[in-house]
């Protein structure tokens, strides 16, 4: 049963009903090793946080940054401040010195809480620059400490300022005085346009999201959930804390490229991701597919075939599937797909959110047909995560984004843009009041910048209003939808569509680099670089015919008609990639101005 009380006791309310049950999975940092930690350990830790911060001089409704991966101290923190009445500030991982100078800034931090060697280092360089920052404390005990740093210390010394609980009658207090309209957090939007905005999250937002969310999204105490997805992105913040007031179990994971490993090791039944992880398991077990001898690839197809018609042309539209279907597929299901799912590390699979981006049709359906509960969503960070998603066990259509949760109203506006109002939306962004004019109408509806359109109860998304590209032959096209279809392909690991005022559709593709030299090796193609690779007439001959094959189904006027393979990624450093990954298309029109105009040469 949900335990939805203010953010401020949570831990600790829970501690009391399930005191030595495990909650925590985690490693230290650059360990291997799995340790846990139990609800009670969670609450002294919060404890130990909210009094530590009051000796440091922390003040109600202060911001206080976080600037790390995912860690068990980080969840130490946000708990503790809000322990405090104080709010949470986190930044990505992956954060620029140049982006966390400004969040510091803007938000006015005084206390900086980092990660790793390389967050110390961002935030060591730009401490002259931050006129309010005062104090960065570290969380690996093996960060080496610039020698001449007066003004860092490391998260263990700082837990000694709480010891023995010294400001407790004080912090018993501030629980009492707690209030649903605080400020729990301020979430800075990667941007993909301009400016990062912050976006101030209260907690009677997260309260009305609890509540809706806990009709529709059945995780319970019983699942072990794993954390992938940054706790800055929102899906995971709320998800997680979602989790929790459920009384599941985490798994911390705090290195993003290890997920598949830590899955197997740790076998969780829940996970949110973004589509991109469920790509690359389709390319995965594609590639097993074609690589198995004649015999297991008839077999696993005609599974395959059995597993949609019974998942997806019976189960999701709520009919019950005929005997001898149910019974041929439970066959399958508890040889192949166990198989693949073990090999996951997902022997007990429950469900898992996705969202973030569009989920094409064929990984949806594909993920479906091997028996993953699939629950695809939408969701902003204005909105405190989820507007909308598919409900586990009743009717869904693939490629809708779900029923809009309890308490959120959708009105479809001009240009078929996507509006919001309830109780989870945003009061606005911080320091920033011309931008709250422009965000909510008059009737204060928040304008999401996404087109769609509502049938039989179901959202269903079109494109982002800003991304829409015309042609100079005056079509529109949607780049996200393309992209889509394209990265499901195991030689095609990042791409942006090219269109606005060109005459067609072109784009700038970064392969799969390996899987690119395996091709390579295999067709005897000599080269001495990534630059001679990405040029070679008969790898370029090979994307061609994939990309014709993938792109049948839309009109001619949106199917690329040419592409240039890049020897280098597009990447967050080059301004290319925001924090959650999203290409920034007017710094990529930039940066690769004279490929792009070569692909239009007559």
């Amino acid at each position: 049963m949900q335990n939805n009380c203010h953010l401020s006791v949570l831990i600790h309310k829970q501690a009391e009903k399930y005191g030595e049950k495990t909650v925590l999975n985690y490693r230290d940092f650059g360990s291997l090793k799995w340790k846990t930690a139990t609800w009670n350990d969670f609450s002294n830790s919060v404890r130990q946080v909210s009094n530590a911060m009051l000796n440091l001089g922390v003040k109600v409704q202060e911001n206080v940054g976080v600037f790390a991966q995912n860690t068990v101290q980080g969840l130490y923190v946000d708990f503790g401040a809000w322990g405090i009445r104080a709010v949470t500030v986190p930044f990505y991982a992956t954060s620029s010195e140049q982006q966390i100078q400004y969040m510091i800034g803007d938000a006015q931090i005084r206390f900086l809480f980092v990660g790793e060697q390389e967050q110390y280092d961002k935030a060591h360089r730009i401490f002259p620059l931050c006129p309010t920052l005062e104090r960065i404390i570290v969380f690996d005990a093996s960060v080496r400490i610039n020698a001449h740093d007066p003004n860092t210390i490391f998260f263990e010394d700082f837990l000694k300022l709480g010891e023995g609980f010294p400001r407790q009658p004080e912090l018993e207090e501030l629980y009492r005085q707690a209030s649903f309209d605080d400020l729990a957090n301020i979430l800075y939007t990667s941007g993909t346009t301009g400016d990062s905005k912050g976006v101030m999250l209260t907690y009677s937002q997260y309260h009305a999201a609890f509540e809706a969310n806990d009709k529709c999204v059945p995780v319970g105490e019983q699942d072990r959930v794993m954390n992938f997805l940054p706790f800055t992105h929102i899906f995971e913040r709320g998800w997680t804390i979602l989790c929790l007031t459920e009384g599941a179990e985490l798994i911390v994971n705090t290195y993003p490229r290890e997920v598949q490993q830590s899955m197997r090791e740790t076998h969780p039944t829940c996970m949110s991701s973004v589509p991109r992880f469920w790509e690359k398991v389709l390319v995965g077990v594609k590639e097993k597919i074609e690589n198995s001898n004649a015999v297991e690839r008839k077999l696993m197809k005609k599974a395959l075939a059995v597993g949609r018609k019974h998942n997806i042309e019976y189960l999701s539209r709520g009919k019950r599937p005929p005997l001898p279907l149910h019974l041929e597929y439970k066959m399958y299901d508890k040889t192949l797909f166990s198989l693949v799912r073990k090999q996951l590390g997902l022997e007990n699979a429950h469900f898992f959110p996705t969202a973030g981006a569009a989920v094409s049709a064929e990984v949806e359906e594909f993920i479906h047909s091997l028996g993953i509960n699939m629950i695809v969503g939408y969701g902003l960070t204005e909105s405190l995560a989820t507007v909308s998603c598919d409900h586990l066990g009743e009717p869904f259509t693939i490629g809708s984004v779900g029923r809009p949760i309890e308490g959120i109203e959708i009105k479809i506006g001009e240009d078929d843009e996507v509006l919001l109002k309830g109780p989870t939306i945003t009061r606005g962004y911080y320091n920033r009041p011309a931008l709250n004019e422009q965000a909510f109408d008059a009737d204060g509806f928040f304008h999401t910048g996404d087109a769609g359109y509502l049938r039989d109860g179901e959202l269903f998304l079109k494109e982002r209003i800003k991304d829409l590209f015309k042609t100079s032959n005056g079509k529109y096209i949607a780049p996200q939808m393309i992209e889509s279809k394209l990265l499901v392909d195991k030689f095609i690991e990042q791409i942006a569509v090219i269109a606005d005022e060109r005459k067609f559709v072109s784009a700038l593709i970064v392969p799969a680099y390996q899987e690119l030299e395996d091709f390579a090796k295999e067709n005897n193609i000599t080269y001495g670089s990534r630059e001679e690779l990405c040029q070679n007439k008969m790898v370029n001959e090979m994307i061609k015919e994939r990309i014709e094959t993938l792109q049948q189904q839309l009109a001619s006027y949106e199917q690329i008609k040419r592409f240039t393979l890049l020897p280098h990624p597009f990447t967050m450093e080059a301004g290319e990639l925001t924090n959650t990954l999203k290409i920034r298309r007017r710094v990529l029109n930039v940066n690769y101005k004279d490929v792009i105009d070569k692909m239009y040469e007559e």
